[in-house]
């Protein structure tokens, strides 16, 4: 009986160092890949979806970093099906333009909003982490997400964590250490722990440039501003 406690206590420890991250090759994901790697120590299962978006760019960044930083089981997964279930998002459609920065502060719900994305691929990650015997998923929700979309709030993942802990056997969180950080704390961080933040891709658009007026350009030019430093990527503007 003591040594089955034992082993049980030692299967608990290795499950706590397996985690499942969802990266999508921005900013915020990797700095969170390379902080669970780098940081946290911790043999992390990454998990990049590819869901009828207007461009692939930062999949392959994803792609590139994960190999980097030795994550040998990096998933990515096809959800191109799921595309008419997120027509309505500006990401998605092709009859809806990007709208830039001006056009989209003071909305709650912007048109890049993709309906119910982060739910459906959480549900994936926990998923994946129970195959990959991981008691933690992450991603990479962070404070300037809030004024446009519900499903990066503290009190989203609070909730859906509340889901979770019905599962019987495998006892998984949800975990997004970003939650409370400015896209200027996560860039400071990830220029701590040395990510190079030309291999990675945050442009809604997806051209050979980034735009420059996207939201998330705007956010991640206005980080970088704040550090007084020059991002590393090219801008069309």
């Amino acid at each position: 009986m003591q040594q089955k406690n034992i082993n049980k206590a030692d299967d608990f420890v290795m499950k706590e160092k397996n985690a499942v991250a969802i990266i999508s090759g921005g900013m915020d994901s990797i700095t969170l890949l390379h902080y669970l790697v780098k940081k946290e120590k911790l043999n992390v299962s990454p998990i990049t979806f590819l869901y009828g978006q207007k461009h692939s760019k930062e999949v392959s960044c994803a792609k590139e970093q994960a190999l980097l930083l030795g994550c040998t089981n990096h998933l990515v997964l096809d959800l191109t099906s799921f595309k008419p279930l997120f027509a309505k998002s500006a990401l998605i459609s092709s009859d809806l333009p990007i709208p830039d920065i001006q056009e989209v502060m003071g909305d709650p719900q912007p048109a890049t909003y993709v309906p119910n994305r982060n739910m459906i691929f959480l549900a994936l990650a926990m998923a994946y982490a129970e195959t990959c015997e991981a008691n933690n998923v992450y991603y990479g929700a962070q404070k300037h997400d809030i004024y446009g979309y519900w499903d990066t709030t503290p009190q989203f993942l609070a909730s859906l964590n509340q889901i979770y802990q019905l599962n019987r056997k495998s006892v998984i969180s949800i975990q997004a250490p970003f939650v409370n950080y400015s896209k200027t704390d996560v860039l400071k961080l990830g220029l701590e722990l040395g990510v190079d933040y030309g291999q990675t891709w945050s442009c809604y658009r997806g051209d050979d440039f980034s735009c420059g007026t996207c939201a998330t350009c705007a956010e991640r030019l206005k980080a970088f501003a704040n550090l007084a430093i020059t991002d590393p990527l090219k801008y069309a503007r």
